[in-house]
C-alpha cells in the first residue's frame, strides 16, 4: 500500500511540476468559481496552501455529506486524527496518538469553541455535548502548538459555530434511523443593519445497539454580532447542552462473539452494567463576549470573555461519582501589521490567555444507579495562564517564515472535605515552561509549496489524572513533554481543483502519561519515560469530472486520507516489566479513507465513503489486538427548489454496509480482558432538510 501511494505523489509531482507557472495566476472555473480554503488558526487568515504547518480543514461542503449526528466520521476523514464513540455520545479523540491517556473524553488536545477554550484549566473537553449539526467550519492543527496555545501535546481543534453570511435564513431539519435513531435540529438567523442574531436549536434521541446505551441531548446555541465599525465587531455567544447516556461496558472476545449487543456482565463479585444502571449525564452551560476590533490601519485586537458551569454525574460499577465545575476566564491578543513593501511583510501577535476552573469532585458509593455512602469529597483548583508572541514575515512573495513562543504556568490546590475535613489547603506548582516553534514554507512554483517546522509540546496532567477514580491524588504525576519535526509539502493545478498535502514528522515525547487500572478496576496514571512517533500523513483531492452544468456527471469528486504511524514506546518499564520497544497502545498502524462524491442533473448526488483501519495493540504487552477492519458507508440525497427561496433536500444513506463486526473504541489495557465496545453492523438513516 505504501508503495502504491509514493508511486501516486510521483505521478503527481511531475504532472503538477510540468504545468507550473512562474507568474502568480488567478485561479477562475469558468463554470464554477472554486472558492480558496483558508485557516484563522494562526491568529488571521491566510491561505492554507501556504500555512508552514499540518492543518486540516472540514469547511461547510465536507460537513454537508457527512452524518450530522456525530463528529466521528467527520472527524475520522483527517489523516491522524482518530475519533472513536464507544457507545453513543461517549467520545474519545487523539490526533498523531494522544488516546492512551483517554479512557474517555478529550484529553492531550486544546479545543475551542469560536475564539473561547472549550477546554478547561483542567485539561479536560466536554466535546460531546456539542452538536456538530450547528458547527460550521473546523480546523484542526496537528502536532504540538503551545506557541499559541498553551498546554497541548497533540494538536489543536478549532471549532466555528459562527456563520458570518450576512444574510436572514431559516434551516430546519430532522432525521432519523437503526435502533431508535431521532435527531432534530432547527437554525436561524436574521440580519438587521449592522446586527446579526442566531439562533440554533436541537435534539437527538439514540436507542443504541447494545444493551444500556440510549443517549439523548438537548442543545441551545444562540449568538448575537454586531458590527460598530466598518472592520469591527462584537461577538455574545452562548450554549447549553444536556447529554444523558448511558454506558454498556466493554466486553471480552468471547462475550463479544457470543452476543455484540449484550451490556457488560456481571460477575461473582461485581455487578454488571445493567444493574448498576451505569450512565453519565452532562449539563453545560456556556457564555461568552469575543470583541474583534480593528484599532487602526495597522493594528488590531481580539479579546474574549468567558465563563462555564458543569454539573457532571456518573454512576459506574465501583461508584458514583459527581462533578461541580466553574471555569472562568480571558483570551487577547494584539496584531501589529507592516506597511508592506513589494518584496516584504510582516505581522507580529502578542497575548495572553488565563483560566481558572474550581472543581468539587464527589465519589459515593453506587446502589444500582442510586448515590449510597459517601467515599471522598475533595476540591480541586486549577489554573493556568500563558504568554504567547509570533512573528510573521512574508519575503519576496515566496518564502514565509515565522517564530513563536509561549510561557506557560500552571498549579492547583486541593482540600480534602470527607472524610478528612481538611482546614489547610495544599498547593502544587509546575516550573514555567516555554514552548516555541519555528516554521518555514517556500513557494517553489506557484503550485508546488515546500514547509518544515519544528516545535515543543508540552501536557500538563489533567485534574482527572491528578485524581483519578482510585481517589488519591497524585501529586507526584510530572507533565509529559517533547520536540516535533516536521516536514512537508503541497500540490495544487491551476484551479486548485486538485490538492496534495503530505507531511512526514518524527515526535519524541518524554514523561509519556499513561493509564493503568487496579485489579479493583479503579484508575490511576503513571509517566512511563517515553515514546517516539514518526509518522506520514497524505491528503488529497481531485474534482476528476468538473463542476459543471450541461453534462449528465455534473462533478465527480475523489479524497483520500492516508495516516501511516510507527509508534513505539521508548523506555517503559513497570515494577520488573519493561514494555520498551513495544507498540503504542491504541494505534493502528494504517488507517486510508476514502471517498467519492457524485452530482448528477435534478439535484441529485450520491457519496461513497471507504475506512480501512488497520490492527491495533490493546495493551502495553502487545498481547491483545483488535483486528482490522473495512467500513463502507453511502449517502443519496435530492435537493430542489421550491418556489424562490425554499430549498427542500431529502436523503437516505447507510453505514457499515458490509456487516464488520468491529469494536470502535477499545478499552485499552482492560482488567478482566474487557478491551471490546461492540459498534452496530449495518444500520441505515434517512431525513429531510428545508432550507428558507
Amino acid at each position: 500500500m505504501t508503495k502504491l501511494y509514493l508511486s501516486i505523489l510521483s505521478f503527481l509531482t511531475f504532472s503538477l511540476n510540468t504545468s507550473a507557472q512562474t507568474k502568480p495566476v488567478q485561479y477562475t472555473d469558468t463554470v464554477r468559481s472554486l472558492t480558496p480554503v483558508t485557516v484563522r488558526g494562526y491568529l488571521s487568515e491566510q491561505p492554507a496552501i501556504t500555512v508552514p504547518a499540518s492543518v486540516s480543514v472540514l469547511g461547510a461542503a465536507q460537513l454537508r455529506v457527512q452524518p450530522d449526528n456525530s463528529f466521528v466520521s467527520a472527524l475520522n476523514t483527517v489523516p491522524g486524527i482518530r475519533a472513536e464513540e464507544r457507545s453513543p455520545g461517549s467520545y474519545r479523540l487523539s490526533i498523531r496518538g494522544s488516546l492512551l491517556r483517554s479512557p474517555f473524553g478529550v484529553r492531550d488536545v486544546k479545543i475551542y469553541f469560536d475564539e473561547i477554550p472549550l477546554t478547561d484549566a483542567g485539561g479536560n473537553t466536554y466535546l460531546n455535548t456539542i452538536d456538530i449539526g450547528n458547527i460550521r467550519h473546523i480546523e484542526i492543527l496537528k502536532g504540538p502548538d503551545g506557541s499559541l496555545f498553551g498546554a497541548n501535546s497533540g494538536g489543536v481543534v478549532l471549532l466555528s459555530p459562527v456563520n458570518k453570511k450576512d444574510s436572514t435564513y431559516l434551516n430546519a431539519g430532522v432525521n432519523g434511523g437503526s435502533y431508535g435513531l431521532f435527531h432534530q435540529k432547527v437554525s436561524l438567523q436574521k440580519v438587521s443593519g449592522n446586527n446579526r442574531f442566531s439562533l440554533n436549536q436541537s435534539y437527538q434521541n439514540y436507542d443504541g445497539y447494545r444493551q444500556n446505551s440510549r443517549m439523548h441531548r438537548i442543545y441551545l446555541q444562540a449568538g448575537d454580532a454586531y458590527k460598530y465599525a466598518p472592520n469591527s465587531e462584537l461577538r455574545a455567544i452562548a450554549l447549553y447542552s444536556n447529554l444523558d447516556y448511558q454506558t454498556p461496558g466493554s466486553l471480552t472476545f468471547a462475550q463479544m462473539q457470543a452476543d455484540p449487543r449484550s451490556a457488560r456482565l456481571p460477575t461473582a463479585t461485581v455487578p454488571g452494567a445493567v444493574q448498576q444502571k451505569i450512565r453519565i449525564n452532562t449539563k453545560m452551560l456556556l457564555g461568552g463576549l469575543v470583541n474583534d476590533a480593528r484599532l487602526s490601519s495597522r493594528i488590531s485586537n481580539v479579546l474574549a470573555v468567558y465563563g462555564n458551569h458543569v454539573d457532571f454525574a456518573n454512576p459506574f460499577i465501583t461508584n458514583y461519582e459527581q462533578r461541580d465545575e466553574n471555569t472562568y476566564g480571558m483570551r487577547s491578543y494584539f496584531t501589529l501589521a507592516a506597511i508592506p513593501t513589494e518584496n516584504f511583510d510582516w505581522k507580529l501577535n502578542v497575548g495572553v490567555e488565563w483560566q481558572q476552573t474550581n472543581s468539587l469532585i464527589s465519589n459515593y458509593d453506587n446502589n444500582a444507579g442510586k448515590k449510597g455512602k459517601v467515599q471522598k469529597i475533595d476540591r480541586i483548583n486549577t489554573g493556568q495562564h500563558f504568554f504567547f508572541t509570533r512573528y510573521a514575515a512574508d519575503i519576496f512573495k515566496r518564502l514565509h517564515a515565522e517564530a513563536a513562543v509561549s510561557l506557560n504556568y500552571y498549579g492547583y490546590k486541593f482540600r480534602n472535605l470527607q472524610p478528612l475535613n481538611e482546614s489547610n489547603t495544599s498547593t502544587r506548582d509546575f516550573d514555567a515552561v516555554l514552548m516555541p516553534r519555528l516554521a518555514l514554507s517556500y513557494q517553489i512554483t506557484n503550485d508546488f509549496i515546500w514547509r518544515a517546522s519544528v516545535s515543543r509540546g508540552y501536557s500538563t496532567p489533567t485534574t482527572a489524572e491528578v485524581r483519578p477514580t482510585d481517589n488519591i491524588i497524585n501529586t507526584a504525576l510530572q507533565a509529559q513533554i517533547g520536540w516535533n519535526y516536521e516536514t512537508g509539502f503541497r500540490l495544487r493545478n491551476h484551479d486548485e481543483s486538485l490538492m496534495l498535502d503530505a507531511s512526514v514528522f518524527y515526535y519524541k515525547l518524554d514523561k509519556s502519561i499513561v493509564r493503568r487500572l487496579n485489579p479493583n478496576e479503579t484508575e490511576y496514571y503513571i509517566n512511563a519515560g517515553g515514546t517516539n512517533q514518526p509518522g506520514f500523513e497524505l491528503a488529497f483531492t481531485d474534482w476528476l469530472i468538473k463542476r459543471n452544468s450541461t453534462h449528465f456527471i455534473r462533478g465527480l469528486q475523489f479524497n483520500t486520507s492516508v495516516a501511516i504511524s510507527r509508534f513505539k514506546f521508548r523506555d517503559y518499564t513497570v515494577s520488573t516489566t519493561s514494555y520498551s520497544g513495544n507498540r503504542l497502545t491504541g494505534v493502528p498502524r494504517e488507517v486510508v479513507v476514502s471517498s467519492l462524491l457524485l452530482n448528477m442533473p435534478l439535484g441529485f448526488s450520491a457519496f461513497v465513503q471507504h475506512n480501512y483501519t488497520s490492527s491495533i495493540p490493546l495493551n502495553d504487552a502487545n498481547t491483545v489486538y483488535a483486528a482490522k477492519y473495512h467500513l463502507l458507508q453511502a449517502k443519496a440525497s435530492w435537493q430542489t427548489n421550491i418556489g424562490n427561496k425554499t430549498k427542500l433536500e431529502l436523503y437516505a444513506g447507510a453505514d457499515n454496509l458490509l456487516n464488520q463486526k468491529y469494536s470502535l473504541g477499545n478499552d485499552l489495557n482492560a482488567v478482566g480482558n474487557r478491551y471490546f465496545n461492540p459498534a452496530p453492523l449495518r444500520n441505515y438513516f434517512f431525513g429531510v432538510g428545508v432550507n428558507l
